[in-house]
């Protein structure tokens, strides 16, 4: 080993003295700078004297300095020379592995102690030299680094799978000197000071470990669960007999989660004893869990550090459970009465502690435990915020689903009844003029059934089942228009300001449903400023170079026009935030709003594409922002215009060209139009205004009965008008069938759902267009014409 030790000295001293050669390249350059200036002196003394006296001041200066550096150079090389040989004295019969680095980290020697364990390391870094025993050690020495720019030692002591390990390091000023002090290779055996019987559990079910407890009760070294308990997989805190030396016992485990999937199975004995010197006064403190003893009467008897900490309780609380925790369902002393009683088997739940500041979840596991003293209850506690948290979200997203399936088949259902009072009262409409008494009367019914159509736009909306018509939309120009309506919306007392961006974009949607949700956002901020204020509507461009992830949501990269609804109002609570865009929540009072406006909005925002987002700070203001898509217009081609038809020549006559067409009509004679509807007021309405445009009419209540009549190979049919939704055969298939043998008909689907479900349904069926429910007369008149001629 002094072979070894004197080698490293030497290679070290050598390292020092090419650093010394080194940095007495620094005093030789000032000094031959000093020489230059003398040889300037004695060569130009004759020419300038008074440049000569100033070449001779700046050489001696140089000199002097240079001087001064090299010895400042020699007594630190020297100082540093004896502090290395000191430390290398230290290391010599040092039995800890120690090492020294030099001033850039690299190890430049190492005593015997180190070479046995960790091999020649020279050159290397401390941090890669001790990797294989620190976990984490490049973290462990930059702490040490970093501490000995302070001080002149530093010292951590580190907890590893195979004990602990002492790091301490020293400041050399040439380096740095590192002493490993390992403190024990024993493994640690988690419970050794615990006297409740203790075992570490694996995945598996693998006893890993057990302290001394569990060995003196068992009289054996287990290897698997179902070697200590009679039934596996165990429950936390259920009742279970672990078989010891001297019979099967009952004991309450008790499990606490470790890392690497790993268990800590805590086995608590039966009470065997007065309450006041019972279990719970005896171990509960010694567990790693939150616990509560109760006895027969329900009334809490003991608890342990962490129950206390958990629930908020004083270490004397008393009381019953209810005085400390709330059942979601059911009154909590009912379920511990009912435990004590066997009435329920026992089982977890969980409930809210009434204590805590925050709002707390705890799932709570009642052991039933009988000894002399009668029967009482062990309770297993567990913080189920984050679990109940998940499943609230859960909970609340089927139950927007289920809402928006019930809007949508409710939807359908009244669209049908709206399109035969719409068109009924049409017909009346036909039969009335507008001086008769009755006329208003009908006028008032087709509003109100305009008004309950838009009603349902809105459900639609909520559900993201509505038709919408999307088109390229400039929001300068909506936002326009829109103006004159917004103000009168928005009263005297508040000012509503538009401000948009220079370079705004178009976007892709659907108009009237656009105009109505900023009518909703605006109105919203509008009721949150009863005294008045301003209401800012700003429109923005935004480039997202990566994806933003916000509020559950991610929003691709990409060009979005934003749209921001600003208002001074008093804001929204942060408990109420996160449900602002569910079905019929709303922050106002009872009878001032419905809770549908937001949620419609949401709809119709994220069935156009884009993304919607509310910031509020309660008593400043709620800004709500809209991300929609910037649509990017096609450059104009010259070469792609369309021809523009030559004009008819000069010795057409107009009058020639109509008799043409009325001949054609004339020949061809009425179209027939078969019409397949499965609703009977609807069916009928159609029926007659077709036929009242002079149109032949074939109905049929069913596509199987379409089907049939379609047999007739005499008859004759240029139009069908279908339902898509029907009992049986759907609309896109019988017609889909029919036009196997007539391939030349056109269709006309018509429907209370989203045209979505046409396109999904209608692939491959050509001249097939798309009528809504609820239709008016002219609505459905327009169409079927438009698709015969």
């Amino acid at each position: 080993m002094m072979g070894v030790l004197v080698t490293d000295e030497a290679e070290t001293t050598r390292r020092l003295i090419g650093e010394g050669m080194r940095a007495r390249m620094q005093p030789v350059v000032i000094i031959g700078c000093g020489v230059l200036a003398a040889m300037g002196a004695i060569l130009g003394g004759p020419l300038a004297p008074p440049w000569t006296v100033a070449l001779w001041a700046i050489s001696g200066g140089l000199f002097s300095a240079g001087l001064l550096l090299s010895l400042r150079r020699i007594r630190q090389v020297r100082r540093l020379r004896g502090n290395l040989r000191a430390a290398l004295g230290l290391m010599q019969h040092d039995p800890s592995p120690c090492f020294c680095t030099d001033p850039g980290g690299a190890i430049v020697c190492q005593n015997d102690a180190a070479i046995r364990r960790f091999g020649d390391r020279s050159g290397q870094s401390m941090a890669r030299a001790i990797s294989g025993m620190l976990p984490n050690a490049s973290a462990v020495v930059f702490r040490h680094e970093t501490a000995l720019d302070r001080r002149k030692s530093a010292q951590e002591t580190v907890i590893t799978p195979r004990g602990t390990v002492r790091l301490t390091a020293h400041d050399l000023g040439a380096g740095v000197f590192w002493r490993i002090d390992d403190q024990g290779t024993a493994a640690h055996h988690a419970g050794d000071g615990i006297g409740l019987p203790m075992m570490v559990v694996s995945q598996s079910d693998t006893v890993l470990s057990m302290n001394a407890a569990m060995r003196d009760v068992l009289g054996r070294r287990a290897t698997a669960l179902d070697d200590v308990f009679d039934e596996v997989p165990i429950v936390a805190g259920r009742r279970i007999r672990l078989k010891a030396t001297t019979g099967p016992i009952e004991v309450i485990p008790v499990v606490v989660a470790a890392r690497d999937g790993r268990r800590e199975v805590y086995a608590v004995p039966g009470l065997s004893e007065p309450p006041a010197a019972s279990v719970a006064a005896r171990a509960f403190e010694a567990l790693p869990v939150a616990l509560l003893h109760i006895g027969s009467d329900g009334r809490l008897l003991a608890s342990n550090r962490h129950a206390q900490q958990l629930l908020d309780m004083s270490p004397d609380a008393s009381g019953t459970l209810s005085a400390f925790v709330e059942g979601l369902g059911r009154p909590v002393n009912d379920w511990v009465m009912d435990t004590l009683a066997e009435r329920i088997p026992d089982r977890s739940e969980v409930v809210r502690a009434r204590r805590r500041d925050q709002e707390l979840f705890v799932q709570i596991t009642l052991s039933r435990i009988t000894d002399a003293t009668g029967p009482s209850l062990l309770a297993v506690l567990h913080d189920a915020t984050e679990l109940k948290t998940l499943e609230q979200q859960f909970v609340q997203s089927q139950k927007m689903q289920a809402i928006g399936e019930l809007a949508g088949g409710v939807a359908h259902d009244f669209n049908n009844l709206l399109t035969a009072i719409t068109g009924h009262c049409d017909l009346l409409m036909l039969r009335h003029d507008q001086g008769d008494p009755d006329y208003a009367d009908l006028v008032q019914i087709n509003q109100n059934a305009n008004r309950a159509a838009a009603l349902v736009g809105q459900l639609l909306a909520f559900s993201r089942k509505q038709t919408l018509e999307p088109e390229i939309l400039d929001l300068r120009d909506t936002m326009g228009e829109l103006t004159h309506l917004l103000n009168r919306l928005v009263g005297e007392k508040i000012s509503l300001t538009l401000s948009h961006d220079p370079a705004l974009l178009p976007i892709r949607a659907d108009r009237r449903q656009l105009d109505q949700v900023i009518m909703n956002l605006v109105v919203n901020a509008r009721d949150a400023m009863p005294d008045g204020g301003e209401i800012r509507v700003e429109t923005r461009v935004v480039r997202l170079t990566e994806p933003m992830y916000r509020d559950r949501a991610e929003v691709p990269a990409g060009r979005y026009v934003t749209i921001r609804v600003r208002d001074q109002g008093h804001g929204i609570p942060p408990d109420k935030l996160t449900r602002i865009f569910e079905p019929f929540f709303t922050t106002k009072r009872v009878g001032e709003g419905t809770g549908l406006g937001l949620s419609m909005a949401y709809g119709i925002v994220k069935q156009t594409g884009g993304y919607i987002f509310v910031d509020s700070v309660v008593g400043v203001g709620s800004t709500f922002t809209i991300y929609c898509p910037a649509y990017d217009l096609p450059a104009v081609d010259p070469v792609a215009l369309p021809e523009v038809a030559s004009p008819a020549p000069p010795c057409a006559d107009a009058d020639t060209v109509a008799g043409a067409t009325m001949s054609l009509r004339a020949t061809d004679g009425p179209a027939v139009v078969m019409l397949v509807e499965d609703e009977a007021p609807v069916r009928a309405f159609a029926s007659r205004a077709l036929r009242l445009r002079g149109y032949t009419v074939i109905e049929a209540d069913c596509a199987e009965d379409a089907l049939s009549q379609l047999e007739d190979a005499e008859l004759a049919v240029d139009l069908f008008v279908t339902d898509v939704v029907m009992p049986g055969m759907d609309g896109p298939s019988w017609v889909r069938q029919a036009l196997e043998r007539r391939p030349g008909v056109k269709v006309v689907f018509v429907s209370g759902y989203a045209e979505e479900q046409l396109e999904n349904g209608s692939i491959g069926i050509p001249n097939s267009v798309f009528l809504a429910k609820p239709f008016s007369l002219t609505d459905l008149t327009e169409t079927v014409q438009r698709q015969l001629h």
